[in-house]
């Protein structure tokens, strides 16, 4: 009854956001315990603290995008339109066009990009960033970077692992490119 209950949840997400849950409910269907991890596991991936909901969906996008998981990154793209993060800044954020995005928003698509390559440069922005939003506000943005990266390593370990084609945002379709991976941009 229990995986019964947990997979109607999963439709229920699959409809909502046009998202292929079969990963997750080959989870539930082969291990309820490891079902029942994964769920805990999602209480980390969703702190934010104080910060507000552009920085931390733009630290959440930048390592989506890192490994290339492109049914990841959309569902990321309607979670952050659907919490009000405007179409403009999130094609910014996906894009890597720190011009287009005020300087709190390109710090963190900076600072992500650079946590990701393990380059020494992100300890000049992170004083910045706790300035702006506190110790509160960089332990979300670490949790943000590294539970996103989670989902595709997970997927493509379960064999549900796709590339990075397009990414569509409201009507503008984007295709990310290498350089909206890249660090030095």
């Amino acid at each position: 009854m229990i995986k019964y209950l947990l997979n109607k949840m999963l439709i229920s997400m699959q409809k909502k956001y046009d998202y292929d849950v079969a990963y997750m409910q080959d989870i539930l269907s082969a291990d309820l315990s490891a079902f029942f991890k994964y769920l805990k596991f999602q209480s980390m991936a969703g702190y934010r603290g104080d910060l507000p909901t552009a920085p931390l969906y733009a630290a959440r996008l930048r390592a989506i995008l890192w490994d290339d998981c492109g049914p990841c990154t959309q569902l990321l793209v309607n979670m952050a339109l659907e919490a009000g993060v405007p179409a403009a800044q999130i094609s910014a954020i996906v894009n890597k066009d720190l011009t287009a995005l005020p300087d709190e928003l390109a710090q963190i698509v900076e600072f992500t990009d650079l946590v990701l390559a393990h380059d020494p440069s992100a300890d000049d922005i992170r004083p910045h960033i706790r300035a702006m939003w506190g110790d509160q506000g960089l332990i979300a943005i670490a949790f943000s970077i590294s539970s996103c990266r989670v989902y595709p390593a997970l997927k493509y370990t379960l064999g549900y692992g796709k590339a990075c084609s397009r990414v569509v945002v409201n009507e503008q379709t984007l295709t990310p490119s290498d350089k909206s991976r890249s660090v030095t941009g």
